[in-house]
């Protein structure tokens, strides 16, 4: 038998939640209408009673007994936080005493970390999967486990020491798994009558649906293919096959469109006006980016002992993404030149992990680490977050913030100039002149765009010599310069973890009704309420109307006007759950884990920017428990158009990974001068976010001498049933989407993938549709060998251009398709049709082909 540990403090609270809950369904069954003769209810208390009537009994069982009458006597710990030398001395100790040692952590790294760390202080003791019933005479038994804070009973000789007791408060976060990776792209298919579609050749044009059209095909059966319509100044109709699609961007550039002539003169005069708006800015980035590689950086060591024991201390299974960043963060920071990346990811998406793995892999290599924030109370969160990653390692972590005592700010800024702090963190006072490091080698910035001009010019100076890691959730529309066109890396978590939910996004009228049964319903499953009130002139009252509301809810305010105690006595009740209800600014906006706070409802949210509005968002839903945010507008104001498309932005992305979705809107709403400059939106307007970044890496080629990428159109008019069937894929906007990522693929693999996905999300393929993935494998072979055309004309010939033939595979066609032509000036080929036709055309042109063209090796 197996030693069970209950905390009996929990359970009691469990209950009470649930007797709680159950009291308040029956309030709502009978406010439905349910007639109260067919209703019964008890209270705990009731319930109690009634089962001691005959027949029925009741236990109440004393903590780690099985005597119901006996209580045994507990005593709690003082906190080690991480001083393994008093964990070694206290585990000796109670061994001494007779007592059984038990120590249990949350995770398997900690637990072979803490047994290692006993061994080297000359502690026997040994990680075990279950404790036996049995103890290890003269042992420490280590396991994992869930337990929080330890204790000690003497009756039982039995003393367990838990992750508190080991190494202080750490906050409980869902376990983080692999996720099936989201695409960036989706948020940017979905499509609806009327929108803005840039064509590769013939520019901007408007968005009118999709349709499918029949052909004979060659064994006399009709052949279907989906077409995109697209509509262009003066009615003019472009139809887009399908396997084309990824011809067809959408319109971003912030101002309303001009919709283009159908031919491509107009586009093409437009893009000429833009690629000398690139030209110019293209030539600022190079500056920037020689001054970087000419600039003297650090190449720091390979991963040591430390590094992998911090990472074998994460409580949590990393993503793939992770993983993935991790290793390109220490790719960068382990060659000479000065790194400067950006690390993009949604809300909760793990940034923080991989910026404690940078910042740990230059501390181990005898660096100094500055993380710059842009609030006070994210520094505080970051400052308990690095502690507890580090704690038990050589790392001396300090902090500079509004909540810091003059005498502690002056001994940390000490430490830093002499060396003794390794990682510091603060907001932008650490920028000042007069902050001196003794070695810095590594800056890491939290949502870059918060900060000023003044503080962006100091950042840009230390980008030269030091290495920067930047993590931001919406970062495309403010970082497009660098970002995108390569002079900064760019990095991008995608994965969420696997247990985290979608935020429920309720956008409607303030109604004090929906406030109230928004606060009570999360009280009742024992959580907390964010209330964002903007207006620090009116908090007060408002905290008071809440309190009035929900007279059983302890009500806290915070905001940035506060002074420092205040603010930090107010923001660590918060996080110890001793407020209920939270009414802030948007101070709590940035980075903010509290994941207990479930609930967010924010008044005037059509006051209130995108970004902010998903920022905010991202305070809540961040454990495995479902977040609701309540965004409220007043019933009686007018409201601008640019304000309702915001809050219906917001509303309709509400899934894991829309940061960049919401980014990319933002982009739309907010316009083009925001991410470029004022001197560049006009260009960025006329042909569109997506087409102006393709010049601008035209330009950067071209400048660096490196090959310009050319994308080429390619056609393919095969008389054959392609296509997906509506009855396989229902939703227009998915197989808009399926057919942009067909047309897309580059490789067999991303071909395999994508299959195994379809049969995935919608079962076996049908004919149509496994033709279609011919096709698209096809289409790769054609890119690979420079073919831009395949088409059968007049019903019994195939026309293939361009096309080059050596003497050899001439003398290969002459004689294996007697009446084929071949034009080598025109690079033309046209091939008759075998009789019978073939059952699988596809298969058929791509044999033929590459019997005569051999393996395929890409473009000239």
């Amino acid at each position: 038998a197996a030693l069970l540990l209950v905390d009996p403090l929990r359970c009691e609270e469990r209950a009470r939640a649930i007797g709680a809950e159950a009291e308040q369904l029956a309030e709502v069954t009978w406010q439905l209408g349910a007639a109260h003769d067919q209703v019964t209810f008890a209270t705990p208390a009731d319930l109690i009673e009634r089962v001691r009537a005959p027949g029925g009994r009741v236990w109440r069982m004393g903590p780690f007994s099985a005597d119901p009458s006996e209580r045994v006597a507990l005593d709690g710990w003082d906190s080690l936080r991480g001083d393994v030398t008093a964990l070694a001395a206290r585990a000796k100790q109670l061994l001494a005493a007779g007592r059984r040692v038990v120590i249990t952590v949350d995770a398997d790294g900690p637990a072979r970390r803490v047994a290692d760390v006993l061994a080297a202080e000359g502690v026997p003791s040994e990680v075990v999967d279950v404790l036996p019933s049995q103890p290890m005479s003269g042992r420490v038994e280590v396991v994992v486990s869930s337990l929080h804070v330890g204790f000690e009973a003497a009756a039982l000789d039995l003393a367990v020491l838990a992750t508190a007791d080991v190494f202080g408060p750490r906050r409980r976060r869902a376990s983080r798994r692999m996720g099936a990776r989201l695409r960036a792209a989706d948020a940017v298919v979905s499509l609806s009558d009327g929108d803005a579609v840039v064509h590769r050749t013939h520019g901007v044009g408007l968005f009118r649906g999709m349709v499918t059209r029949e052909t004979e095909g060659l064994d006399g059966r009709m052949a279907h293919r989906d077409y995109v319509i697209v509509e262009y100044h003066g009615g003019d109709t472009l139809f887009v096959p399908s396997d084309q699609i990824d011809a067809l961007t959408r319109y971003r550039g912030g101002d309303e469109p001009t919709v283009m002539r159908m031919g491509g003169a107009q586009w093409e005069r437009a893009r000429s006006k833009a690629r000398g708006a690139a030209q110019e800015l293209a030539a600022e980035l190079v500056r920037l980016y020689t001054a970087r590689l000419h600039a003297p950086g650090r190449a720091f060591a390979a991963d040591g002992d430390l590094q992998a024991e911090l990472e074998d201390a994460f409580q949590h299974v990393e993503t793939a993404d992770q993983l993935t960043v991790v290793e390109e963060i220490k790719r960068d920071m382990e060659a000479p030149l000065p790194m400067d990346r950006l690390l993009a990811g949604d809300v909760g998406f793990g940034k923080t992990e991989v910026a404690i793995r940078a910042a740990g892999k230059a501390v181990f290599d005898g660096a100094q680490v500055a993380v710059l924030v842009p609030t006070t109370i994210l520094a505080q969160q970051h400052a308990e977050t690095f502690r507890e990653r580090f704690a038990g390692f050589p790392v001396e972590i300090g902090v500079v913030s509004r909540f810091v005592p003059d005498a502690e700010r002056r001994r940390v800024l000490e430490g830093v100039a002499a060396g003794r702090v390794d990682i510091v963190i603060g907001t932008h006072s650490l920028l000042a002149k007069n902050v001196t490091f003794h070695d810095l080698g590594l800056v890491i910035v939290d949502e870059e765009q918060r900060f000023g001009v003044a503080h962006k010019e100091r950042l840009k100076h230390l980008r030269a010599s030091v290495d920067v890691l930047t993590m931001s959730a919406t970062p495309i529309p403010r970082t497009l310069e660098m970002a995108l066109s390569g002079i900064r890396d760019l990095s991008v978590i995608e994965t969420p973890p696997e247990d985290r939910q979608p935020v429920v996004t309720v956008v409607q009228p303030f109604a004090e009704t929906q406030v109230e049964l928004a606060i009570r319903r999360e009280l009742l499953r024992d959580g907390q309420v964010f209330y964002v009130h903007n207006q620090v002139e009116t908090i007060d009252e408002v905290a008071v109307g809440i309190g009035k509301l929900v007279p059983d809810a302890r009500v806290g305010i915070a905001h940035g006007q506060m002074d420092e105690r205040s603010l930090e006595r107010v923001m660590l009740a918060f996080w110890e759950r001793e407020v209920d209800v939270l009414v802030c600014t948007t101070i709590i906006e940035s980075g903010l884990d509290v994941p207990n706070a479930n609930t967010l409802i924010v008044e005037r949210a059509d006051l209130l920017g995108l970004g902010q509005l998903h920022q905010l968002r991202g305070r809540v839903g961040r454990s495995s428990e479902r977040g609701y945010a309540y965004l409220l507008f007043p019933p009686d104001a007018s409201m601008t158009e640019l304000a309702h498309e915001r809050l219906a932005t917001i509303a309709e992305r509400s899934r894991l990974g829309s940061g960049l979705a919401i980014a990319m809107r933002d982009l739309e709403l907010r316009g083009a001068g925001a991410v470029i400059g004022a001197e560049q939106s006009g260009q960025v307007a006329a042909i569109g976010f997506d087409a102006y970044t393709q010049l601008l890496k035209e330009e950067l080629a071209r400048l660096g001498g490196e090959p310009i990428p050319v994308e080429h159109d390619i056609r393919i008019e095969l008389p054959i049933d392609a296509h997906l069937p509506a009855d396989y894929v229902a939703d227009d906007n998915a197989r808009l989407d399926l057919y942009r990522r067909l047309a897309a693929v580059r490789d067999a693999a991303g071909l395999r993938g994508l299959e195994a996905e379809l049969a995935d999300r919608f079962g076996p393929l049908p004919e149509p549709a496994r033709r279609l993935t011919s096709l698209a494998a096809l289409k790769v072979l054609l890119e690979r060998w420079g073919v831009d055309e395949l088409a059968v004309v007049r019903g019994d010939r195939l026309r293939v251009q361009p096309i080059t033939l050596g003497e050899a595979a001439q003398v290969r066609l002459q004689r294996l398709h007697r009446d084929a032509t071949y034009q080598p000036a025109s690079q033309l080929l046209i091939l008759p049709l075998p009789r019978p036709r073939p059952d699988d055309l596809v298969a058929w042109v791509t044999a033929t082909l590459g019997d005569l063209l051999g393996p395929a090796k890409g473009r000239g």
